[in-house]
């Protein structure tokens, strides 16, 4: 049968061994790599949006004790994750997040309301970039946002090709959502089993001018499991809508809440020691009727430890693709 098919193949004109071609890519292609790649007029590369089917869970947490200190000798029955309801155990893997790369996008807030503490800034990103201890497989990319858009400063090696002259004080209006939405997608374009997403958001929380909603950011920020670090550059004493909206955004993420006003040796040592003490565990996909699953993280032992982690994921991971100029 297989020979017939073969020879009855090779009779076929241009126009059927090109249906033939199809057919056999789909069949051997896997879901995931099954999405429509449209194009413009222009031949441009143009984005677009996909869905895969989640079978594992991958999740970074953070377990600290009574003191709020980071615990370093957590074993994997000290603790159980209650995902939509049911209650997990049995764990895949279990490994600490210092031994997966990072993917970094830092964002800097250049808007109006922001000016007063844009030197400040500047100054704690160059520090955060240039002495941070970073490992030879981590990304970072720097945003800056105000006006109309956002602007890509530089992508992946900022490491070695950031420089602070980049951020310019442009002020007017505060387009945060849009530029979450960038960040995010950047995050999403590049993403790996072995790599952890995370955004360092310098901002006072404040949006003024964003098309895309905020239900629509949070949403995608959580289907990409990115975790947010914010750090309050307006007045973090003072509770504002800004300030609301940096706290839920971190909150929702796993990631941490932070006032600038707590000084840049601290902000940035409690950003690193996140980074580098988190917990990746993974386990099988649960079954639910819901798209959603919530997450919560439970001690089993020792009743005074505490756990910080996203709210929940996408049981349909949303992804982003990026078709390229074809001859």
């Amino acid at each position: 049968m297989t020979s017939n098919f073969v020879k009855a193949a090779i009779r076929c004109n241009r126009r059927s061994r090109l249906l033939v071609l199809l057919f056999l890519v789909a069949t051997l292609s896997p879901p995931d790599r099954l999405f429509a790649l449209p194009s413009n007029n222009t031949g441009e590369s143009v984005d677009v949006t996909y869905h895969s089917t989640v079978s594992e869970v991958r999740l970074v947490f953070f377990a600290t004790d009574e003191h709020n200190h980071n615990v370093q000798q957590l074993q994997k029955d000290d603790f159980a994750i209650v995902d939509d309801e049911r209650v997990i155990r049995e764990f895949r893997s279990f490994t600490r997040s210092a031994s997966v790369n990072l993917d970094v996008v830092v964002m800097i807030d250049s808007s109006e309301s922001v000016l007063p503490h844009l030197q400040q800034v500047t100054a704690d990103v160059s520090q955060l970039i240039f002495q941070s201890p970073w490992s030879s497989g981590d990304l970072v990319s720097v945003i800056s946002f105000s006006g109309m858009e956002a602007h890509l400063l530089c992508a992946e090696n900022c490491r070695t090709s950031f420089r602070a002259d980049q951020i310019v004080p442009k002020g007017g209006a505060t387009p945060l959502l849009d530029a979450l939405d960038l960040a995010t997608t950047l995050l999403i374009r590049h993403r790996q089993p072995d790599v952890w997403p995370v955004i360092l958001l310098f901002s006072d929380g404040d949006d003024t001018i964003s098309k895309i909603s905020f239900r629509h950011v949070r949403e995608k920020i959580l289907a990409s499991g990115t975790q947010i670090y914010a750090i309050d550059a307006g007045n973090s004493r003072q509770l504002s809508n800004g300030t609301a909206t940096l706290q839920r955004l971190a909150g929702d993420s796993g990631g941490r809440y932070m006032g600038l006003s707590d000084g840049p040796v601290k902000v940035l040592n409690n950003v690193m020691d996140d980074l580098h003490s988190g917990l990746l565990v993974t386990y099988t996909l649960p079954k639910s009727s819901s798209e959603f699953h919530s997450i919560r993280i439970l001690p089993t032992h020792n009743l005074n430890l505490q756990f910080r982690c996203r709210c929940g994921y996408y049981s349909r991971r949303v992804g982003s693709a990026r078709q390229e100029d074809g001859p």
